[in-house]
């Protein structure tokens, strides 16, 4: 008898080639049967007509921190149909901390983050000082690093020998592109590309980079795409809503500490301090993450000003600064083998109110620029390898039942699984706790916190696939 039976689904799952009406069997949190017409008793059966079924969604870029929102970045997710997250920032303890309270059910990896004035005292950090910061992090559950270069940049040099270290010690490293010599820009994504050497990396956001700061944003969108064909030890996604996340905290002299910040309101024609902060929230131009209750939102005008004062300026914000064009030309390329120039796509949401993935990601397949068994390889199938994730982005049988339904007509989510147990269901969620991704060095720090842990090893070498 199977634990669950989902029937008469659009079942799209292109790694084992399906793309049609079919039904989806599971037991014991595992995918039993996938077919039409599946016959057998179930404990429980779902009739799931006229909706789409995939793999579960796997946003490989998010924050769950607080410092970038609110605690609430698991319930966001899952309400929009997320089934595992790559939190690219942490604090790590933070997000651990609140999984008790604010957990959904969801599968989470969090790369700490490694950046002044945080983790580290100053943009030159010692060698001792990386390894410290790698083998705690580690230790207490973490799957990598995170070089917030684009925030909070370190030298060229020592951005270079942070990410070989993180690499010598097995560790998950991704890369905000951006040093103390150039920006979040072209220049910047660029500069970390060569630095990467060959080896493998995580670029985040390409489409951060092709905003225009440099050349024309299209130019910078082919540019980009010529050089990430050139490199194919550089794994990255790209997201596809217009607004950003940063933070909008000012210094003691009044001075943005955020290089992103600045360069945002520079783009928009404000000083970079206190003063152009607070027009651009005037303007409109600035909006301030408000926790809401169970949920972030933005606001801006005069109660985002009120918002962002009473915070002392030490708060999430946003802009409307990514390009449509760029996007869109960044979800599509592909090279030569006919694999993803971009891996996949992502949001940089979570507590950021940005989780569109299914909401504008679908909007891609309704103009052409995909095909929806490439929609799907795009936000499961490559970020499950990206994490080395062997037993999910997939209904093979005998991987996790993680699965997302959603109604293609409206891109909404309508229910979600993870290892069969309902996460998201009539329009809420009711999933508790989390699953941790993390090297078997943090298993025991993660069970001890009552929560249960996926070991991968992200040493190990990642294989792509060509657009099925």
């Amino acid at each position: 008898m199977y634990d669950l039976l989902l029937r008469g689904a659009h079942v799209v799952d292109p790694l084992n080639g399906v793309n049609d009406i079919a039904d989806v069997a599971i037991e014991d949190g595992k995918i039993a049967a996938v077919g039409p017409g599946l016959t057998g008793e179930a404990r429980e059966t779902i009739d799931l007509t006229g909706l789409v079924l995939q793999p579960g969604i796997i946003d490989s870029h998010v924050h769950l921190g607080e410092m970038w929102g609110s605690p609430y970045g698991p319930k966001m997710l899952a309400m929009n149909g997320v089934t595992t997250g790559l939190d690219m920032a942490g604090p790590l303890d933070n997000i651990l901390d609140n999984v008790p309270k604010y957990g959904a059910g969801i599968n989470m990896a969090i790369l700490q983050f490694a950046s002044p004035p945080f983790t580290f005292k100053t943009n030159a950090p010692s060698k001792q000082e990386m390894v410290d910061l790698i083998e705690k992090s580690l230790a207490d559950g973490a799957l990598g690093v995170k070089l917030l270069g684009g925030h909070y940049p370190l030298k060229p040099d020592v951005s270079r020998t942070l990410v070989q270290t993180a690499l010598e010690r097995r560790a998950y490293v991704a890369w905000h592109a951006g040093t103390s010599e150039h920006g979040s820009n072209l220049e910047g994504m660029i500069e970390a590309v060569e630095m990467a050497d060959g080896y493998p990396l995580h670029l985040a956001h390409i489409n951060a980079y092709c905003r225009g700061a440099i050349k024309n944003e299209i130019e910078e969108a082919n540019i980009a795409i010529d050089y990430l064909k050139r490199n194919p030890n550089i794994f990255c996604e790209s997201y596809i809503s217009p607004k950003n996340g940063t933070r909008l905290t000012c210094a003691e002299d009044g001075q943005i500490q955020s290089k992103v910040t600045g360069n945002c309101l520079r783009h928009f024609g404000f000083s970079e301090d206190r003063d152009g902060v607070r027009k651009a929230i005037m303007a409109q131009k600035a909006f301030v993450i408000r926790d809401a209750g169970d949920h972030s939102d933005l606001v801006t005008g005069a109660e985002g000003l009120k918002l962002w004062e009473a915070a002392g300026s030490d708060v999430g914000g946003s802009f409307n600064i990514n390009p449509p064009i760029p996007r869109i030309l960044l979800a599509q390329a592909k090279r030569d083998d006919a694999s993803f120039v971009v891996d996949a796509i992502s949001t940089d949401g979570g507590c950021i109110p940005r989780n569109v993935i299914l909401s504008q990601g679908l909007s891609l397949v309704k103009l052409d620029v995909l095909t929806l068994p490439e929609f799907v390889q795009k936000t499961s199938l490559n970020p499950a390898r990206m994490l080395r994730l062997t037993q999910k982005g997939h209904l093979s049988v005998g991987a996790d039942a993680d699965i997302t339904v959603y109604d293609y007509a409206t891109q909404t989510p309508k229910c979600s699984f993870v290892e069969g147990h309902k996460v998201l269901w009539n329009g809420e969620v009711v999933g508790k706790s989390a699953t941790v991704i993390c090297t078997e060095r943090g298993q025991k720090a993660i069970e001890a916190r009552g929560m249960k842990a996926i070991v991968v090893d992200p040493g190990l070498q990642v294989q792509r696939t060509k657009a099925l």
